[in-house]
């Protein structure tokens, strides 16, 4: 989100759960780590995910276009520090969220088959979700599918499967491929339920998954190693020694801490992706060249506009 806004020479955007005299005149972020679109069947801190499951974040959404107006109406010192009323139909609405639901899967014992048939039901709920914020006046949607999941360490490390070319687990790539496949036929229905609206459907996958397929290349090295990370595995990863947890190891406690060249490393704690490739994938997904309809970021809600 912070890329996406520097692309429009804007403020980084701003979390919605931070919102005691927060500036949110240009956007709002409504995601959390370890977020999904289901609601998760373990909550964190008891070793699950984001409380602020997706139709939580779309009534955080609703309640924010209501009571933001409201300030603004008021008038006084906050009244500024809320979008106008024009901006939401305006706005463009981005979405990158899935890949958790399939981790859930994962780490909730189902196998990849179970996984892959559980698909059908988080899409129908995500273009549920979709069709909410529609009613609530969005009108140009940028949709991100999800990445190889099977190229993340935390899954390398749990799950040896066989590999491919890249070192990636074949088989949770294949069910990540399947969530695109089902994630891309719900954005051309959502197209023709909503003709007025722009939808493009954004394939993060491709340009993540080249990253492990050839590191060196594009200046990364190492894709399926962790880089803030302990572990006695060749992916430096364990559930129990994480990014800037206190690990023992021979009676010795440490801080699990960060490799020395975070800026040529892909992956950063075993799930996320680090700044640099994070960079690197923006790049690339924000010219459109791997979009549906094949349009740059800047021109995602010309359509809507238009119409």
């Amino acid at each position: 989100m912070e890329i996406s806004a520097q692309s429009f020479d804007l403020p980084y955007i701003s979390a919605y759960l931070n919102s005691l005299g927060t500036n949110f005149s240009h956007g709002a972020n409504f995601a959390t780590a370890a977020s999904t679109i289901r609601l998760p069947t373990r909550i964190i801190p008891g070793g699950g995910f984001s409380p602020f499951y997706l139709d939580v974040q779309l009534q955080q959404f609703s309640q924010f276009k209501n009571r933001s107006q409201i300030i603004r109406n008021r008038g006084g010192i906050f009244a500024s520090l809320m979008p106008r009323e024009e901006y939401f139909s305006k706005a463009l609405y981005t979405f990158d969220i899935g890949q958790n639901d399939l981790g859930a899967g994962f780490f909730g014992n189902m196998s990849v088959e179970e996984v892959n048939e559980s698909i059908p039901d988080i899409i129908n709920k995500f273009s549920a979700n979709v069709k909410s914020i529609y009613n609530l006046g969005a009108r140009s949607f940028w949709i991100h599918n999800t990445g190889p999941i099977g190229c993340l360490p935390y899954i390398l490390a749990n799950f040896p499967s066989a590999k491919d070319s890249a070192g990636c687990a074949k088989p949770y790539n294949e069910v990540a491929k399947n969530f695109n496949l089902k994630l891309k036929e719900a954005v051309v229905q959502l197209r023709k339920d909503f003709p007025s609206a722009a939808f493009t459907y954004v394939d993060v996958y491709s340009v993540k998954y080249s990253l492990f397929r050839n590191p060196k290349r594009y200046g990364f090295e190492l894709p399926t190693v962790a880089c803030c990370g302990y572990g006695d595995n060749e992916y430096n990863y364990s559930g129990t020694a994480e990014c800037g947890q206190l690990a023992t190891v021979n009676g010795t406690q440490f801080i699990v801490g960060s490799c020395d060249r975070p800026s040529v490393r892909v992956n950063w704690d075993g799930i996320h992706y680090t700044e640099a490739a994070a960079k690197f994938v923006f790049d690339r997904i924000s010219t459109g060249a791997f979009s549906d309809p094949r349009i740059p970021l800047k021109m995602a809600c010309r359509r809507a506009l238009i119409d």
